[in-house]
Parts: structure tokens; C-alpha cells; sequence
């Protein structure tokens, strides 16, 4: 992406979003180059035997309804593991800069432990992704109550959003790819309408993991739908990501205690600025919070409708890099503050707080709620909500 389209697109979304105070300056943090796919040299040996792109396994059941368990591979030996159960991704397994493999996202290793307690790892969030205030809306004059699971609001679509629900799912034919469909009648959790919902997950031999949602809804209603992994690029249960390097291309963010109602900041002067590179743990006390960490939406430079890059995260030590791009107005970034070392995860290993980090795409948190953005969650009959978020994968 060229510099003087980087510009243009920042104006855009000082026109959707809203300007900045006076005098105040906007940063605008020039798009990475596009990424290399992942080499790792094979070791000499025997030609390995054709392996077939996704395969389907049992994953457990969810009362007397069997989850299904989908593997995706690609020609480098990347690996996605998708199950029914919340259209979650379980596994995703990466080279270093060695060609040695790790899993990067926090999981379960059985179905009944999401179940139990899974802190939203690798769902899909839905109907409402992030927090709408006091559990609350209105909707063509009349007020909608929903749960208040995070009092006193409304989180992640309720007490059993879509991340609780058992998707239908079909393998695309010539691709290394699924498609989960979930129907949320109306009423469920409160909202209003029946909407019919598709994620395809597709691995490609570009390195790349794209999500891709669409929506449809048969009355006017609210959608805002979020992918919830959470990643550690040395490897799940390797301990934090505060010494993961985080560069975020959003130089302001919707500050909100922790609901945003339609300010926005400039991040320069604040530990909330990455529009350069910088451990995740260097100001992230400053940050405050309660717990102490990240947990903010941030503004995302460049058309808030386009396909665009949207953050850089790092390790370090073992040379994996995951480039996010995505075609929404904001990014949530949450550092793991909730977690505290009682979650036991994939082969028995302990989640410490700041364990992973999560880079969530969506529209802003609220929206729904504040006069300036509430079109961008409404959905009409006829009308088909889309939203793509690509996972890269290199390393350097």
C-alpha cells in the first residue's frame, strides 16, 4: 500500500469516525509490506504420501449432540483445527524461524471444557460482539433488555451467544477450507429478529488464516461479529506475551470506563501507543484497569470499510510474526488480564494472567447505543452483513 493512499484512507476515517480535537495531531503509521510465506526445509527422506487438506473427526458431545472436530493443513505443514461447538478454532500450529512447529492460540483439549469454562478461547462472538452499556437498547422506538453477564452490561452476545451455540458445518470442495451456519432465531438472548449467520475458515498456502462472516436477518436488527483467539506466538503455555512486540496502525482509540459512549483520543502521549513497535508489557501498567492491562478498542487507521492492515504481533525469541488485516472500523486488544493461572488448558498447561493476547476486529464496542456510529451495527431485511479478517503468518 502506497504512502499517499495510507493518507487518503486516514482521512476517510477521520470522516466516519469523527475528527480529533484541535490542535491535536493524527499519526498515521505506514502499512508493513505484504507477508512471505512461511519456508521450512523439509528434512531428506522418503517423499511423504499425499495428506488430504481437511479431515473430520469426533470431538466429544454437547449433551446428546456430537461435536465435530475439522483439520486443516497446507502445503507448509501449518495446521488450523476447527470444531462445531462455537465455530471455535481449537489449534493452530506454526513454524519458527528454525521450521520447528508450536500451537499459537489457548484451547482445551476436549469439547467439555469449553463447556465448563472457556473464557471465549477461539469462538466465534455473536450476535453483538464487546460490551453494550447497561444491557440496553432501543431499537425503532422500543427498548430492548438483555442479559447483563458483565454487570451492568451486556458482553459477547449474553449468557449463551453464539460462542455457546452448536454450528452446522460443510467442507468447501477444491479448498483447504470450512463453512459453519449457525440460525439465531428471534428473541434469542433478548434481540430481535432471526438471523442466519455464515464463518468460512480457509488456510492457505499463502500462510494465511481468513475469516470470513456474512449475515442475514429477516427484521431489522444488530450485528457485530468478532473472531476470539487468543494468542501466544512462542507457543500455547509457554507463559506471557509481555515481551511480544505489538505495533497497532490505529492512532486513536473509544476511551470508556470500559464502555466507550463516542469520544475518541489520540493514543500519542499514552500507554496506549503502538504505532511503533513495543513489548506489550512496557507500559502495561500503566494502562490501568481493573485487573491491570489492555482491554480497549482502538480506531483503525484508513477506510473503515476496506480490507487493510490492522496490527503486527511479534515474538521475539522464536521469530513467529502474525500480521492482521481486516475490513472493520476497530480492533479490541485484550491482554489476558482475567486470566490467572486456575485455567488449565491443552495438555495440562497453566494459563498465567497476560498469557495471550487477543486482537479481536469489529465494529466499536457501544455503537448501538451512541447517535454517531449506531448505523454501522444496524442490519436491514435484504441487506448481508460481511466482515473478512486475514491471519499472516512469517517469520523473521
Amino acid at each position: 500500500m502506497k504512502r499517499n493512499l495510507i493518507g487518503a484512507c486516514a482521512v476517510l476515517a477521520l470522516l466516519a469516525c469523527g475528527a480529533p480535537q484541535s490542535g491535536e495531531q493524527v499519526t498515521v503509521v505506514p502499512a508493513p509490506p505484504p507477508p512471505a510465506p512461511i519456508a521450512v526445509t523439509q528434512p531428506a527422506g522418503p517423499t511423504p504420501q499425499a495428506v488430504l487438506a481437511v479431515t473430520r473427526s469426533d470431538f466429544g458431545k454437547v449433551g446428546e449432540r456430537a461435536i465435530s472436530l475439522y483439520t486443516l493443513k497446507n502445503k507448509h505443514g501449518l495446521t488450523a483445527k476447527l470444531m462445531t461447538y462455537g465455530a471455535t478454532l481449537t489449534e493452530l500450529d506454526v513454524p519458527d524461524r528454525t521450521g520447528q512447529f508450536a500451537d499459537v492460540v489457548l484451547g482445551f483439549d476436549r469439547v467439555d471444557e469449553y463447556v465448563k469454562s472457556s473464557p471465549y478461547f477461539g469462538a466465534i462472538i455473536g450476535r453483538v460482539a464487546n460490551r453494550i452499556k447497561n444491557a440496553q437498547f432501543t431499537l425503532a422506538g422500543k427498548r430492548y433488555p438483555l442479559a447483563a453477564n458483565d454487570p451492568p452490561n451486556h458482553l459477547h452476545g449474553g449468557k449463551q451467544g453464539w460462542d455457546k451455540q452448536i454450528w452446522e458445518a460443510k467442507v468447501v470442495p477444491n479448498a483447504t477450507a470450512v463453512v459453519f451456519e449457525y440460525v439465531s432465531k428471534a428473541g434469542e438472548e433478548g434481540y430481535p429478529g432471526t438471523v442466519s449467520a455464515k464463518v468460512t475458515y480457509t488456510l492457505t498456502d499463502n500462510d494465511e488464516l481468513r475469516v470470513a462472516f456474512e449475515a442475514t436477518t429477516d427484521t431489522t436488527t444488530i450485528v457485530n461479529l468478532a473472531h476470539h483467539s487468543y494468542w501466544n506466538l512462542a507457543g500455547q503455555g509457554s507463559g506471557t506475551i509481555l515481551d511480544e512486540e505489538l505495533t497497532l496502525y490505529a492512532a486513536r482509540y473509544t476511551p470508556g470506563d470500559p464502555v466507550p459512549e463516542g469520544a475518541l483520543k489520540l493514543v500519542k502521549g499514552t500507554p496506549f501507543d503502538f504505532t511503533s513497535a513495543k513489548p506489550i508489557g512496557k507500559d502495561l501498567k500503566e494502562a490501568g484497569g481493573h485487573p491491570v492491562g489492555y482491554d480497549l478498542n482502538y480506531v483503525i487507521d484508513g477506510d473503515p470499510k476496506a480490507l487493510r492492515p490492522v496490527a503486527k504481533l511479534k515474538d521475539p525469541k522464536s521469530g513467529r510474526v502474525l500480521e492482521l488485516s481486516a475490513d472493520q472500523p476497530g480492533l479490541q486488544v485484550y491482554s489476558g488480564n482475567f486470566l490467572d493461572g486456575t485455567v488449565r488448558g491443552k495438555g495440562g498447561a497453566v494459563y498465567p494472567q497476560y498469557g495471550a493476547l487477543c486482537l479481536e476486529s469489529q465494529k466499536f464496542p457501544n455503537s448501538i447505543n451512541v447517535p454517531a456510529w449506531k448505523d454501522s451495527v444496524l442490519l436491514e431485511p435484504g441487506k448481508t452483513y460481511t466482515h473478512t479478517v486475514v491471519h499472516a503468518f512469517r517469520v523473521e
